[in-house]
């Protein structure tokens, strides 16, 4: 089984409240950045066992359906084994489904999460923990650094199975 999401993260900084000695108004400089960087990733779930893995793809574009498919093909490759796919109606995710579909893959299965119910969907919980909290305040200096960043907070997040748990869990799913 595997969850699917894409998230864009952008250049602006994501303001949360910090703590600052009184008197002392922590300041963020920055500028009108409009850059982005699209994430996407997939939470897989064996039924028989309890071990998560997370993959994932950072892209300086949009998310399309040739993107998508590439990227399920690369999970396919590394699982190796049929997949249950569970994800939300995205254009690109029904596109590619059907590309998919229509390209012979006998190893996908698709089921649709309801709409708008993105508390269904574990992998929704990596990007609100990543957006307003480990990158919240974070001001990268150009959109390479911010894909560094986000690569080296995506890593450890894949090296912590008990923080994929919980992921896993904040979706209140039984599987």
């Amino acid at each position: 089984m595997v969850f699917l999401a894409e998230s864009g993260f952008l250049l602006q900084p994501l303001r949360r409240r910090v703590w600052a000695a009184r008197g002392h108004t922590p300041v963020q400089h920055a500028w009108d950045r409009h850059d982005r960087i699209t994430a996407i990733a997939a939470l897989s779930r064996a039924p028989w066992a309890s071990r998560l893995s997370l993959y994932y793809d950072l892209w300086h574009h949009n998310t399309h359906a040739p993107d998508v498919v590439c990227f399920l093909q690369h999970v396919h490759h590394h699982l190796r084994r049929p997949l249950l796919l569970v994800c939300d109606r995205l254009s690109a995710h029904r596109s590619a489904a059907r590309q998919l579909r229509e390209s012979g893959c006998n190893w996908l299965r698709v089921e649709w999460l309801p709409g708008y119910a993105p508390e269904l969907d574990p992998v929704e919980n990596i990007w609100s923990q990543s957006k307003y909290g480990d990158l919240a305040n974070c001001i990268p200096e150009d959109i390479s650094q911010l894909h560094d960043t986000l690569d080296q907070l995506l890593q450890t997040y894949r090296d912590d199975p008990q923080r994929l748990h919980s992921f896993f869990q904040a979706a209140h799913l039984t599987v």
